[in-house]
């Protein structure tokens, strides 16, 4: 198990070339992307993507998203790609963009129980990007034990997965705390399963049609709690005429 910073250039090429060693031989890596810290492996190596489940304390029914270098790799993994999975990926990758699409049928992988679909990724990060081009596809879930606050560092990764990990890639404080958003390209029409980095509205821009997690399509859902709202303080109004508005709560993420 090493930590290499990869702020360092030293650090930096050492890092890679270890990482690129451990991804080969099955073993896991923690690698920094746009969003949060990911863990990896091998997407191929079956024993590898088994030991990342069992790292993070999930089982086969969360099977981890593939991360891939290039857009050109997209062809390579996937058959069929739905018009909307295209012009997502043309709007936001590289980015914290997840989509849903489905994979060849032709693959020898095993990434769990994914009912012939794969949720992939084409991170906007140096490391990442330069690790992937040496890899191929990677196994990629977040840096941490299921459960957990995902790790922003290397350093948070490394103290929940321990010796799990051979090779981790520090290169600092996450950008952005927010894991990708996932739209499910695969539905008709699609629909955002997780809205991360990327809100509805940004994925609306470029697919108009597309679904909030709860189902519902564009002007569904505000039309109707605006309506919804005004009646219930209407009714309040009617009630308590002189009852003075209730003081700002404080907020949690």
């Amino acid at each position: 198990m090493r930590l290499f910073n990869a702020r360092k250039i030293k650090d930096r090429a050492t890092g890679l070339k270890s990482a690129a060693r451990a991804v080969s031989g099955g073993r896991l890596v923690v690698i920094p992307t746009d969003t949060v810290y990911g863990i990896g492996c091998d997407a191929f190596n079956h024993a590898a993507v088994k030991a990342l489940l069992a790292a993070k304390g999930r089982g086969r029914d969360m099977a981890p998203p593939v991360l891939i270098g290039s857009k050109r790799a997209l062809d390579g993994i996937a058959s069929d790609v739905p018009a909307s999975a295209t012009e997502l990926i043309e709007a936001f990758w590289p980015g914290p963009l997840t989509v849903v699409v489905p994979y060849a049928p032709s693959l020898a992988w095993d990434l769990g129980d994914t009912d012939g679909t794969v949720a992939v990724r084409m991170p906007l990060h140096p490391l990442a990007l330069e690790l992937l081009k040496e890899t191929g596809p990677m196994a990629v879930s977040s840096a941490n034990k299921h459960g957990l606050p995902p790790a922003e560092t290397a350093a948070d990764a490394k103290a929940q997965l321990g010796s799990d990990v051979s090779v981790y890639l520090e290169a600092g404080a996450s950008e952005d705390n927010l894991p990708s958003t996932i739209v499910d390209c695969v539905a008709h029409p699609p629909q955002i399963l997780r809205e991360g980095a990327l809100s509805l509205e940004q994925i609306r821009k470029i697919v108009p049609e597309t679904l909030d997690r709860d189902g519902r399509g564009p002007g569904e859902e505000p039309e109707v709690a605006e309506a919804e709202t005004a009646e219930e303080e209407s009714a309040e109004a009617e009630a308590v005429p002189d009852a003075a508005p209730p003081a700002d709560e404080e907020t949690t993420a």
